[in-house]
């Protein structure tokens, strides 16, 4: 493998101990994995708990359902927390190399009623972001509310042309190479440099079990996604949630996506990056709950 980036290296060089953080993505092992078929295509997902569904949208990258592991293990007492693995992540199958966004929203609402869950919260973060607004715009009866962590309204609708073009470039190229020679060079972008070494070393871990082409699918239907104009739309309580430094998805672009959502709410994670979701899970959860109990009604369960 080639050199880490220097980053990295100061990342992993944060803590002598793995034993000094809980190991995400091993508390996912024992959790209740389903799967269901959608359009003919097995969808696989993590759930636990009860109460009120609340649906969980990983990002590109390698992720799966396994990244939500600190939300499936600590909201489980006040929701129904469930984790899909999108098309061609985890165990499902792989989508064809056409597959859109629209495509994926789809997928994503047959999902939901597959497993019968009526009006779930949908919170997605990253690529899960834009595929909620996606599933939003074609199905907008479908969700509850939206939770938008470290979003985008598609690449195409949040980042500039030449940023998109660059990016698309950079992935069609590596993916045909092994993981391990190019997927750490990402991990800086995902966590900060504070994070601990065990964090760092799991997250990688994770991202490792990416299924190349179906990622590359997936990327590129996120770089020709603009979702813009659902944004003003948008008629379900919506909370907005980024990291103050996240670098994949400037803060910029989460605020753009409050402006632009009728009576959002933003929430601003001081010292987070990209998967804030992980790297501080305990205010993560803390401001999802804050939320969706603050919704006209309350919980329905």
């Amino acid at each position: 493998m080639d050199e880490l980036p220097q980053p990295l290296v100061q990342i992993l060089g944060k803590v002598e101990s793995v034993a000094a953080l809980p190991a995400f993505i091993a508390g996912c092992q024992d959790m209740w994995v389903g799967a269901v078929t959608v359009s003919g295509h097995k969808i696989t997902y993590r759930r636990l708990g009860s109460g009120d569904p609340l649906v969980l949208l990983h990002g590109g990258f390698g992720f799966d359902s396994r990244s939500w592991g600190p939300q499936l293990n600590d909201l489980d007492d006040e929701f129904d927390v469930v984790a899909w693995d999108a098309p061609g992540c985890g165990g499902s199958h792989d989508p064809p190399e056409s597959f859109s966004m629209e495509q994926y929203a789809d997928s994503l609402a047959g999902f939901v009623r597959a497993l019968g869950l009526n009006r779930p919260h949908i919170l997605g973060l990253s690529f899960g972001g834009a595929l909620a607004l996606a599933l939003y715009a074609r199905h907008p009866t479908l969700p509850r509310s939206l939770i938008l962590a470290g979003a985008y309204a598609g690449w195409a609708g949040s980042l500039p042309a030449d940023e998109v073009q660059r990016r698309v470039q950079r992935i069609s190229e590596e993916v045909t190479q092994p993981p391990e020679d190019w997927l750490p060079k990402y991990l800086p972008g995902m966590l900060t440099e504070s994070a601990p070494r065990a964090m760092a070393e799991q997250t990688l871990t994770l991202m490792s079990d990416i299924h190349p082409r179906a990622s590359l699918t997936m990327l590129r239907a996120m770089a020709k996604a603009d979702l813009r104009g659902i944004l003003p739309n948008i008629n379900v309580p919506t909370l907005v949630l980024h990291g103050e430094f996240d670098t994949r998805s400037p803060l910029a672009v989460g605020k753009e996506l409050h402006a632009k959502i009728p009576r959002s709410r933003l929430v601003i994670l001081p010292g987070l990056g990209h998967l804030s979701n992980i790297e501080g899970a305990d205010a993560f959860n803390l401001e999802v709950r804050t939320f969706l109990r603050s919704l006209p009604g309350g919980l329905l369960q």
